[in-house]
């Protein structure tokens, strides 16, 4: 098995540290993204702190569901990345500041060999069209996450 995995970038004229603030803030994912609705931090969790947790909700025209995810990298200015369940998952940023008015971000997905291996066991036979969903919406969305993220950062 090999993990699937997809990013791009777009440049946002705000500074890296303001795209940062905005991009770690994940009380307010649903405004940029298509799947993912809602996310609230857990036990108090925060974005300052790799290893806190926070739920999102996440809704398609088929069905909703909540995941759990991890923060795995909280370097301001710099990257905030999330895995979500166990492993299963690592979405992030990257932000590259051209200088000190404008920032090139990068959203990455990268679908673990876990991941993989985890839906296989959940799904069975329906497990690569399952695996085939996630990517769909991984390429689909991230174009237009990116562009909803650079309309909100410039506003």
């Amino acid at each position: 098995m090999t993990a699937l995995e997809h990013s791009d970038s777009i440049v946002i004229a705000a500074s890296a540290d303001a795209v940062y603030a905005l991009v770690s803030d994940v009380t307010r994912t649903g405004e940029w993204s298509p799947i993912c609705q809602e996310c609230w931090w857990n036990d108090g969790g925060s974005a300052d702190v790799v290893g806190s947790t926070f739920t999102g909700r996440n809704v398609t025209a088929d069905r909703t569901w909540e995941t759990v995810s991890t923060v795995a990298v909280a370097i301001p200015g710099t990257e905030f990345a999330w895995l979500v369940g166990d492993s299963f998952v690592r979405w992030g940023y990257t932000l590259e500041a051209i200088d000190e008015n404008s920032t090139q971000l990068t959203e990455s997905w990268l679908f673990t060999e876990q991941g993989i291996e985890y839906f296989h066991t959940k799904f069975g036979d329906r497990a690569q069209e399952e695996i085939e969903n996630r990517r769909a919406n991984a390429l689909d969305g991230i174009p237009r996450t990116l562009a909803a993220i650079k309309a909100i950062a410039e506003s």
